[in-house]
């Protein structure tokens, strides 16, 4: 009897029920995101969901669930803890298996409050357990629901300035007063967590769209764009047609890895109307004193610059480093394949061991300094000067090699995680990295 080979047999259906996220903060795209989700709801079995955050604080949330035949239930939340957390946990999560148990609900559609941050939401989607649903197994939503895909929609007329700002959500009033993330930080994550973006253009000048277009290119390379001058013409017909432009590898709620390569998607690299995407590499580690002074060059002019670090006072730590605009975020991203153990080395991703051995050093192993920059208005070669300025000299460097107990000596602003003002006010955070925790602090 011929045994089929296995590359042969077609997969397992997914019969997960979809989840489409439409996320957006700014005054014009919340318009926005209820447009886009009133079109989507004109889908057969399509539920919309929305969790109304602006009582937060005095721990009321108002949830609205609207079907595609025309009912609505509005339901009032009190939590002992009002949080964004909170509100995921306790209701988002198990209501999410709760919809998709229905015959009727074919598709659920969230849209969400500027406080929540898709990937947050996808992250506990995946990785929190939902307990006590009346016959459901304890388990991640993600067994009963999948990501279709990540709609962020976005105000042409303003992104540009909040993803380069210092404001944070709660100087809007976008959330609650202990909540210390930026503006900026959500604008630049929402464009680079989405599958496609909606732009909404009325009276954007026509360089000025031309110069988000090269931004948003670089950003979210895979993701289409569309243009919208009017909300009213973009319908169920225009939504479906742009999720369908969703190229098939696209992200769709899967959470970065550190240690994937940084330039996802084959941005251009070319600069277009003063948009420029590069890298600073190095392969030796950064003083972390002269890095400290040195980090204020991604505050002006800068979108966004993310990526790997290897700091001389922590040779075993890989350190992650992530800006947008005033903001920024520093902290560990686990070991160096150097660092770990023959056994732990095994149980690595393969895929991280074959780029490691491409670049292995006899003395430092994988250990380097690996950042993407994305500039809008700065010098790239006054941004990787400063950088440059910041590694360790020669001697320094035999020091690294030689007495590693000396090193661990010096002053290092990045040894706890801390808020860093950094004397005038400076919105620089340093803590756990976007990527790692799913959610700013």
């Amino acid at each position: 009897m011929d045994v089929p080979d296995p590359a042969l047999i077609p997969p397992e259906p997914d019969r997960r029920t979809p989840v489409v996220l439409v996320t957006g903060f700014s005054e014009g795209a919340t318009a926005g995101v209820e447009r886009l989700a009133s079109a989507l709801l004109a889908g057969p079995g399509t539920v919309v969901v929305r969790h109304e955050l602006s009582e937060l604080r005095e721990g009321i949330v108002h949830r609205t669930v609207r079907y595609a035949e025309g009912s609505t239930t509005a339901t009032v939340l009190e939590l002992a803890h009002g949080c964004v957390s909170c509100t995921l946990r306790a209701d988002l999560l198990p209501l999410l298996t709760v919809l998709s148990a229905r015959d009727s609900v074919d598709r659920i559609v969230l849209a969400l409050d500027p406080a929540f941050e898709a990937e947050a939401v996808c992250q506990a989607i995946q990785d929190v357990v939902v307990t006590g649903v009346v016959g459901r197994v304890d388990g991640p939503a993600g067994r009963d629901v999948r990501i279709e895909a990540v709609l962020a929609c976005l105000d042409g007329r303003s992104w540009l300035a909040d993803a380069t700002g210092e404001e944070t959500l709660a100087e809007r009033g976008l959330a609650a007063a202990d909540d210390d993330r930026t503006v900026a930080q959500v604008a630049v994550g929402q464009v680079d967590f989405a599958d496609a973006v909606v732009a909404l253009g009325p009276a954007v000048d026509e360089l000025d769209r031309d110069r988000l277009d090269a931004v948003l290119s670089r950003l979210a390379p895979q993701a289409p764009v569309a243009w919208i001058d009017d909300l009213d013409s973009f319908g169920p017909l225009e939504v479906e047609a742009l999720l369908a432009r969703i190229p098939a590898q696209s992200r769709r709620g899967r959470i970065f890895d550190a240690h994937e390569p940084l330039l996802r998607g084959q941005p251009p690299l070319g600069t277009e109307h003063g948009v420029t995407l590069f890298e600073f590499a190095a392969s030796r580690p950064f003083h972390p004193e002269r890095l400290h002074e040195a980090l204020d060059v991604l505050f002006d002019g800068v979108v966004t610059a993310r990526g790997r670090m290897w700091l001389a006072t922590q040779p075993d730590e890989v350190v992650w480093l992530e800006s947008a605009g005033g903001g920024l975020r520093v902290g560990g991203a686990g070991r160096w394949l150097a660092a770990l153990s023959d056994r732990e080395l095994e149980q690595a991703d393969p895929a991280r061991r074959a780029l490691a051995a491409l670049r292995w050093d006899e003395r430092f192993g994988d250990r380097d300094i690996s950042l993407v920059i994305l500039a809008h208005d700065a010098d790239p070669a006054e941004i990787r000067q400063a950088l440059h300025w910041a590694l360790v000299e020669d001697d320094e460097l035999r020091l690294v090699e030689r007495a590693p107990e000396r090193v661990a000596r010096w002053e290092d602003p990045f040894g706890e995680w801390h808020a860093d003002p950094c004397g005038d006010g400076e919105p620089t955070e340093v803590g756990q990295p976007k990527s790692q925790t799913g959610e700013g602090k």
